[in-house]
């Protein structure tokens, strides 16, 4: 096909286009040799394009041909079909006998529907059949061929599986047929399960079971053997596809299935069981539940021996190499009894509880006998109910269920009542108040009677609800009870510090109308007393609460606390069902719910104790340094220090026999009722107000002679001997530094030119031999600082500083003068 040659739609384009590209080639003369060349390529383009063209016009006429056909196959095919479905309406019309296709086409729908009912009808009866032909075919083989009848129950059993499918998939159509089916497969098995278990149970009459000390020897073995496997093969499917539910689902909460030769041997221990503690037998008591719950565990005591020499080989024999072989309950032996045996004190446990219900004392120990209970079963024959890592939760769980189950409400509120009753009692005795000199260490601080009481009673407490599996239920226990009481006894420790201080203040006295007296008695070791009580009613208690921080119970629940909470706090759910984050921490720890690895369930009451504890001991301070002051009144106005001319006795001041006798009094009975570290950090604040006393009241008040000098450093280590006697050997000393350097400075000899002292009180410093007299020590002081701080080294002086010292030396009379 010739092209044709298209013109320019442009003409003034197309030449405005060919000067650029010349201009862009030619740029000067030389370029002029290129224009061959440009001109030949110019020639090969076009050639390429004119071909390209004539290609894509030969595509182009190709794809019309084909489109021209492709319309006239889908007329044609049109046709086809409308002259095909004329042909059909005609045919309809004749066979139905009616003019109107779309009556022909119901008609014939009907025709059809009748025929599916027919087919299904058929297919029913089929499956009849074929289920009465396994069961009588089963049932003919029961006692010749049992491995037969068995076979036959599975190819039945199996049916039954396959119709479930097929049943929910037909919208439940035929419900009754399913439950026939079902009906005769559970009549088959139930004649198969009494078959075997009889020929079990005549084994077990022919060794004596249940007695002592049982034994299978010979062919005896091989008929047990025999037997138990049949059984064994029989449930075997059952026990496959519950292990899969289970693994699929994660429904650890379905009760485990009892083993059928199990069931046959647990017969008559239930019918023992049911004789001892059913009827008006002695041992049948509602008071003790300890009875029949013992005698469960001594039967598997008992008999564990017999299951496994006898019973274990054939349970490794027929599920080795299934599913079943990793669980304890199916291949264990004695895991397997006590599976029963659960079976059999289930029933007892839960008729029980309506009769025990309504009575708190036999609620709150029938539920402790059987939280023991489940403890002895998971840790002394660890038993984890087939539920692996999370383990068995025990009959208390069934009971119990979670916190918002009827039982556990009423065993919560039973466990509180008698805790508070007991509490009560606690606060009400008549030595509770008293501090507990024999329960602690001599060296620690001793709290009331009521507070180790009060700590005795929340450690039972905690024994109480520790075997409990639900996480909320030990966290109710925790907040309702535990922390309940803590704060109610801060409460009280708090109003008893509340009511000392309105009864030692001058408002509180007119408030009270407290006398004088009394008042007297407060301020001296009786209202010493009181203090102590709170104040190391407080600190046992804080310590009590930082070390069960520290228990392995406390802290796995705290740090599942923890995970729930940053859980919640994410996700704006509870912690638990009855439980909101902000409930719990402000009850527990404000760290709770925070990234930071830090808390303790107790942090909240804690902190609270440690602050009353801080709290008392600032008040015991304030009032021995009230009482110091007092005491120190008649020294303060007694003035011999500048009128004393001859070197004192030994003796001390007669005016400071109050402060003496006061110091000795009050640390004696601190010395027993605090521990060493808090007595102490007393002690040294006690000596500051002393210090400050007699460096502002007495040093700084007063002028000295060499012999009032004496006296007073004399009266000073009176004081320091009598605190250390009881506190420890250098308290004193350096809580009294500064006053002791003062008083060893303006008690300064004075020397004579010829080296002699005109004092016996020879100040010299110790290993250098150096003795320090007044004049050389008062010129150095006052001459400048530099030569002040060096003789200050040089007498070991550390607490006085240069205007310390020169007002010190400007007391003495001598150098007043």
């Amino acid at each position: 096909m010739a092209a044709t040659t298209t013109p320019w739609p442009n003409d003034h384009d197309h030449r405005v286009r060919v000067a650029d590209y010349l201009d862009d080639r030619l740029q000067n003369l030389a370029d002029l040799d290129t224009l061959d060349a440009i001109i030949s390529n110019v020639r090969n383009q076009h050639v390429l394009l004119k071909k390209q063209l004539e290609e894509a016009e030969s595509d182009l006429q190709h794809a019309k041909e084909a489109s021209q056909s492709h319309d006239r196959t889908l007329r044609e095919n049109a046709r086809q079909f409308q002259k095909e479905q004329d042909g059909i309406d005609r045919r309809l019309r004749a066979i139905i006998q009616s003019d109107s296709s779309d009556d022909a086409t119901l008609q014939l729908q009907s025709v059809l529907s009748k025929q599916h009912i027919l087919d299904v009808t058929s297919a029913y009866f089929e499956l009849l059949n074929e289920v009465e032909n396994l069961s009588r075919e089963s049932i003919s083989q029961l006692g010749k061929s049992d491995e037969a009848a068995v076979e036959s129950y599975r190819q039945l059993q199996l049916l039954v599986t396959k119709a479930v499918p097929l049943q929910d998939a037909a919208e439940g159509a035929a419900p009754q047929l399913l439950y026939h089916i079902r009906e005769i497969t559970d009549d088959l098995r139930n004649r198969i399960q009494a078959a075997f278990a009889s020929d079990l149970d005549a084994i077990l009459k022919k060794i004596f079971w249940p007695k002592k000390d049982v034994v299978l020897t010979g062919k005896l073995r091989e008929e047990w053997s025999r037997s138990v496997g049949k059984l064994l093969d029989l449930q075997k499917q059952d026990l496959e596809e519950r292990e899969h539910e289970v693994s699929s689902s994660r429904n650890f909460e379905r009760r485990p299935i009892v083993l059928l030769p199990l069931e046959v041997l647990a017969r008559p221990l239930e019918v023992r069981f049911k004789y001892h503690f059913d009827g008006d037998r002695p041992t049948n008591r509602l008071d003790k539940p300890e009875y029949f719950l013992s005698h469960i565990t001594d039967l598997i005591d008992q008999y564990s021996p017999f299951l496994q020499d006898s019973l274990q080989p054939v349970l490794i024999e027929h599920f080795k190499g299934s599913d079943l072989a990793m669980n304890p309950i199916y291949i264990d032996a004695t895991s397997a009894f006590i599976t029963a045996l659960l079976s059999i004190l289930r029933t007892k446990v839960f008729s029980t509880l309506p009769k025990v219900g309504n009575e708190p004392q036999l609620l709150s120990h029938f539920i402790h006998e059987l939280l023991s209970f489940d403890s002895t079963i998971r840790d002394e024959w660890k038993y984890d109910g087939g539920y692996g890592a999370i383990g068995w939760k025990g009959l208390s769980w069934e009971v119990l269920q979670e916190d918002n189950s009827i039982w556990f409400r009423r065993w919560l509120e039973v466990e509180k009542n008698f805790a508070l009753k007991r509490y009560e009692d606690i606060l009400s005795a008549p030595d509770a108040g008293e501090l507990d000199y024999d329960s602690v260490d001599a060296n620690v601080t001793k709290p009331s009677k009521a507070a180790i009481r009060v700590n005795d009673l929340l450690e039972t407490v905690t024994e109480h609800y520790r075997p409990l599996s639900s996480f909320s239920q030990k966290i109710r226990f925790l907040i309702d009870i535990q922390i309940a009481i803590f704060d109610q006894y801060f409460n009280r420790l708090s109003s008893g510090l509340e009511a000392y201080l309105s009864m030692t203040t001058a408002i509180g006295r007119r408030v009270t109308g407290i006398s004088k007296e009394e008042q007297l008695e407060l301020q001296g070791i009786k209202g010493l007393d009181r203090l102590c009580r709170v104040y190391g009613s407080a600190d046992y208690l804080e310590r009590a609460m930082r070390d069960w921080s520290d228990d392995l119970f406390f802290l796995e629940l705290w740090d599942e606390l923890q995970d729930r909470a940053r859980n919640s706090s994410r996700n704006n759910q509870n912690i638990s069902r009855n439980l909101n984050l902000e409930e719990v921490a402000e009850k527990t720890s404000s760290s709770l719910g925070s990234d930071e690895d830090t808390g303790a369930l107790f942090d909240s009451t804690a902190t609270a104790y440690k602050g009353l504890r801080i709290r008392t001991e600032k008040i015991i301070v304030d009032n021995l340094a009230y009482n110091v002051a007092e005491a120190l009144r008649p020294y303060r106005s007694s003035n011999p220090w500048s009128t004393l001319t001859t070197p004192p006795s030994t003796a001390t001041s007669a005016n400071l026999d109050p402060l003496l006798k006061y110091l000795n009094d009050t640390f004696k009975f601190l010395s027993r009722a605090l521990g060493q570290v808090p007595l102490r950090r007393i002690a040294r604040q006690v000596c500051g107000s002393v210090q400050t006393y007699l460096w502002d009241q007495v040093l700084m008040r007063h002028s000295f002679s060499t012999a009032g000098a004496a006296q007073l450093r004399t009266d000073l280590d009176a004081v320091v001997a009598t605190i250390e006697r009881h506190v420890g050997k250098g308290s004193a000393e350096t809580g009294m530094r500064r006053v002791r350097e003062g008083v060893r400075l303006i008690g300064l000899p004075i020397i004579a030119k010829s080296g002699d002292s005109s004092s016996r009180d020879i100040d010299e410093l110790e290993g250098q031999g150096k003795v320090f007299g007044l004049w050389e020590v008062n010129n150095k002081v006052m001459k400048d600082n530099e030569s002040a701080r060096q003789i200050l080294e040089e007498m070991s002086i550390e607490d006085l500083t240069e205007s310390d010292a020169r007002a010190v030396l400007e007391r003495r009379i001598e150098l007043g003068s």
